[in-house]
């Protein structure tokens, strides 16, 4: 039987591409040389490129995402891995092209990650399934922004993220109400669309769930302690958090964060790699977001739990590719 083609899909539009490119490597460098032959694809704004072994850089056909290596030789993908974070690879635009070419790939299709790159969507969805989330206002830009009316219906402080962006991008944690009008508008830089949130006071944990054999698993639940005020930017790819595996809680709190997220993960009808957000408060999980592409580079939290879990990478990965080609039959 001949090795399938796999192109590892990494980059993006958005400043989370370098963090794409780490994870990317790392998924080229563990799938299994003797099932598939492995390529790296880039995709940037203003350039699409294949990756010979020499690092030469050929030019990607838009047309059915093939590349031809020379006069006499085109050479197309039996899956794509997307390990695309944020646009386009985490918000449906890449799979929407790739379901019109009938180009196969990992993880979620076009759908469920349309929607949970929407928080606002998201939770409204999860609401229906009894998940609970934090209150909040959702602002579009150009809408008059009632400060007075948010604080009195959220309190202080607030948190301010834009509806849209991911690696926690854009997000500032407001403790006066004359710090409201500034955060909006760094929110605003990143989406047209920003959510002000009310604060939850409690244990921040991340939560890695996938689809493994067939069966919806928790692969871990991390304790997030960010040396800053919360999760941002900094302590995600920076280093400025400890992340504890497993976190510090009780068995009855475990069960009931585990049940939640496989809920969330079942109820959106997911596929694939997925890290959701929650607060503990009185050991309540009130949902925060779900990432659908989480960072997956050596130092990223789904790595650290699958090893714990007892799943090697070259599993973890071989497992997204065999899904897909299933799928494809």
């Amino acid at each position: 039987m001949s090795k399938k083609h796999v192109a590892v899909v990494m980059g993006g539009y958005s400043n989370e591409y370098k963090v794409s490119l780490k994870s990317g490597q790392l998924i080229y460098d563990s799938l299994d040389r003797d099932q598939y032959n492995v390529y790296k694809v880039v995709i940037l704004k203003d350039e699409w490129y294949f990756l010979d072994e020499n690092e030469n850089k050929l030019p990607i056909n838009k047309g059915d995402f093939s590349v031809s290596l020379n006069t006499n030789e085109t050479l197309k993908f039996d899956v794509c891995f997307n390990i695309i974070h944020g646009t386009p690879g985490e918000n449906g635009i890449l799979q929407a092209y790739w379901d019109a070419i009938g180009q196969t790939y990992t993880g979620c299709d076009f759908y469920q990650s349309a929607l949970t790159f929407n928080k606002k969507d998201t939770l409204a969805v999860l609401s229906k399934y009894g998940i609970p989330s934090a209150k909040s206002f959702y602002l579009r830009k150009g809408e008059e922004i009632n400060v007075g009316e948010i604080i009195e219906n959220l309190g202080l402080p607030v948190f301010v993220k834009p509806n849209q962006s991911g690696s926690s991008l854009g997000i500032s944690k407001v403790k006066d109400q004359s710090e409201l009008i500034a955060a909006t508008e760094i929110a605003f830089k990143e989406d047209d669309e920003i959510l002000i949130e009310s604060f939850l006071d409690g244990m921040e944990v991340s939560v890695g769930v996938i689809d493994f054999k067939g069966e919806t698993i928790v692969l871990g639940i991390t304790e997030i302690v960010p040396q800053n005020e919360f999760f941002d930017y900094e302590a995600k790819y920076e280093g400025a958090s400890e992340e504890i595996t497993p976190a510090r809680i009780d068995d009855e709190t475990t069960k009931r964060v585990e049940e939640i997220a496989k809920r969330a993960y079942d109820s959106l009808g997911m596929s694939g790699f997925s890290r959701s957000e929650f607060i503990l408060m009185d050991g309540i999980p009130y949902m925060l977001e779900m990432n659908t592409n989480p960072g997956f580079s050596p130092a990223s939290i789904l790595p650290q739990q699958a090893k714990i879990y007892g799943i090697s990478i070259k599993d973890l990965c071989g497992n997204e590719v065999e899904k897909a080609l299933n799928k494809k039959k």
